[in-house]
């Protein structure tokens, strides 16, 4: 495919985009704690702009005094921070990009300890539990806030934006005011369909009048609030439409979702790219301005065929733009299995982004650090030991920054853990991950070597200058009564097809691995069984990937036991306590799968000491963890040779 729909230019109110793929506003930390745009704002946002993304959107920038909504959140309520914005604005023009500003006040999501203010929202509701309930904007204080709004918005003018993208979803404050689950007032502000939309309306005509038509103005909607008594797909469309007859708007971004379920926002691997696809296409219908798509997007593929049948006119790559600055030119260029894609892990983004720490990436750790790759002054020759995606990780790049990079694998295949990841239902898309990998590594020139055990001879023999050791983890198997005599099925070896399981399976294990093993059976129709020694089934699962394997547990029937220590293991069963230490047994299975976690796997560093001066060790290796740790330190000894 050429994907010739996605490369059209498209004008937007005074703004001429030179493609259709967008960068959408996205927290990422980056931003110095006076509100200015960092050096490393600068660099992410460029990297982004050169890998041709035609339309790039600073994340969302605090407009209020009193609503700041983190540590490291960029603010344009004053003038000081004017030039920083300029700073990534021009660097992201050189590129040839479009550049817009998404203007905010989070409202009953502000942090309210950062800020120093209460929370404020259109009525006293919670925006989710554990978070204060705000106080109600008074009519004065609203009205200071819509000259705020338009303040930032000349701000971001003088810094050389091309747009302003006011934010009208989420359930952050315009939301609230939008939203008849939110907005409870009965002044002019709220009751009828008017009055709830008469602050957002307010706000746009002040940021017109005080940009004078020199910049687009766009506005971020809901397509739906996907909880009861928020906005339908019917309200939003009503909303579309006043944008823009009522408000003359120029373009739409269309989202949905409050944090609620911020499973509809930030889609987990299990939800397909584009899968709100159809509710923007309904929107789009009763409207005539431009719409930007947004929803997991990763392969341009279903972009394209989006813009080509009108269903939208632009569409936002988010976590695939982290994942992939180069998407828009890979794809121009034929270059797809070149171009790492999203797994919508949700390891190293959102959880980073609601902690106020910089944004990480498991597919790409160069994320925040786009200033950092540079050619090694001294080609050396490397020897990686260990195929999995951080041995892969710290090749190719070794490779690319100029040095001989020799990579050996015992086993058949390249991919270690993270390929079998890809077995459970809605984990697919970490296949394509653990391609990527391997085609950078043919792109750079790695040699690998399949089948081979690395030992001190191989590795005196080959006599590399520096070793890096990522030989990963093994399955945990503690000494419990009869764990190595009665037949235990490890997962990984049920997960890559060598071992089979009869009709009726106790899992052990209810962590991640347990729990997903167990949903992979249970939809084949297996009779599963899972035990787990914490009180809770995947604990140490993301709640929006969470949500989705409990939900297959209540669909198929899987019996969970929690909080039970497992004493003794049987052909058909285990023993187990629990807390009130009272004993109990679980019995009558055709197999016992063991998932109880993994340890480090090192069996040579050691060794490797003496003859190799330069020796590292990465990821599972040093200590059984996640992957995105595992690219992560690759990425350090790579960047370090």
């Amino acid at each position: 495919m050429s994907f010739e729909n996605m490369f059209k230019p498209i004008q937007i109110g005074p703004m001429n985009v030179p493609n259709r793929f967008v960068v959408p506003p996205m927290g990422n930390n980056f931003a110095n704690t006076d509100g200015s745009l960092s050096e490393k704002s600068k660099n992410y946002y460029a990297a982004r702009a050169k890998g041709g993304f035609g339309l790039i959107t600073i994340e969302s920038s605090v407009v209020y005094y009193k609503s700041k909504g983190g540590p490291r959140k960029p603010c344009l309520f004053d003038d000081s921070v004017i030039d920083s914005f300029k700073n990534v604005i021009d660097a992201c023009h050189a590129e040839g990009a479009k550049v817009s500003v998404q203007l905010q006040h989070a409202g009953p999501d502000v942090n309210q300890k950062i800020a120093g203010y209460p929370l404020v929202a259109a009525s006293p509701i919670p925006s989710k539990d554990g978070h204060p309930t705000p106080v109600i904007l008074t009519t004065e204080e609203i009205y200071d806030i819509i000259e705020a709004y338009g303040d930032a918005a000349v701000r971001a003018m003088k810094a050389g934006i091309d747009a302003v993208e006011l934010h009208c979803a989420h359930g952050y404050l315009v939301s609230t005011f939008i939203s008849p689950r939110t907005n409870k007032r009965v002044d002019e502000f709220g009751g009828c369909f008017e009055n709830r939309m008469r602050f957002p309306r307010l706000i746009i005509e002040n940021i017109k009048k005080k940009t004078e038509g020199k910049i687009a103005i766009l506005a971020r909607i809901n397509a739906q609030d996907d909880v009861l008594g928020g906005l339908t797909l019917q309200d939003s469309t009503a909303v579309a439409v006043y944008l823009e007859e009522v408000c003359k708007i120029d373009a739409l971004h269309v989202s949905r979702a409050t944090h609620l379920n911020d499973e509809c926002m930030w889609a987990p691997t299990a939800i397909h790219g584009g899968f709100s696809s159809d509710l923007v296409s309904s929107i789009k219908e009763v409207i005539n301005i431009p719409v930007i798509t947004v929803g997991r997007f990763t392969e341009p593929q279903y972009a394209d065929i989006m813009i080509k049948q009108g269903r939208a006119d632009l569409v936002s790559f988010g976590r695939q733009s982290l994942a992939d600055p180069e998407t828009p030119n890979k794809a121009r260029d034929g270059k797809l299995e070149l171009m790492t894609p999203c797994i919508a892990c949700l390891q190293g983004c959102v959880p980073n982004m609601f902690q106020g720490k910089p944004i990480t990436c498991l597919a790409n750790p160069f994320l925040g650090r786009e200033g950092e790759l540079t050619m090694a002054k001294e080609s050396k020759s490397v020897l990686v030991i260990g195929g999995g995606l951080g041995g892969m990780q710290a090749a190719w790049v070794s490779a690319l920054r100029g040095h001989k990079v020799t990579l050996v694998e015992k086993s058949y295949t390249l991919g270690g853990q993270m390929r079998l990841a890809a077995y459970p239902p809605g984990k697919g898309d970490i296949t394509n991950l653990v391609r990527n990998f391997i085609a950078r590594c043919d792109e750079y020139g790695v040699k690998v070597l399949l089948n081979t055990e690395a030992t001190e001879e191989l590795v005196k023999e080959m006599n590399p200058d520096v070793c890096i050791v990522a030989t990963g983890a093994t399955p945990l198997v503690l000494p419990i009564p009869g764990i190595n005599d009665v037949g235990v099925i490890n997962a990984i070896d049920l997960l890559d097809g060598q071992k089979a399981c009869g009709t009726k399976v106790l899992v052990v294990g209810g962590g991640m691995v347990g729990a997903e093993t167990a949903e992979f059976l249970a939809e084949q129709e297996h009779e599963v069984s899972i035990i787990e020694f914490k009180d809770k089934i995947a604990g140490d699962v993301a709640k929006e990937h969470r949500k989705y394997i409990m939900e297959a547990f209540d669909r198929h029937n899987v019996e969970s036991i929690t909080g039970a220590k497992v004493a003794e293991f049987y052909t058909d069963g285990v023993k187990y306590e629990l807390a009130d230490g009272s004993v109990h047994e679980v019995r009558g299975f055709d197999s016992v799968v063991l998932a109880m976690g993994s340890r480090n796997y090192d069996p040579i560093s050691e060794s490797l000491k003496d003859i190799v001066k330069e020796t590292y060790v990465i990821g599972d290796a040093v200590r059984a963890r996640r992957a995105l740790n595992a690219t992560a330190e690759a990425l350090d000894v790579a960047l370090s040779i």
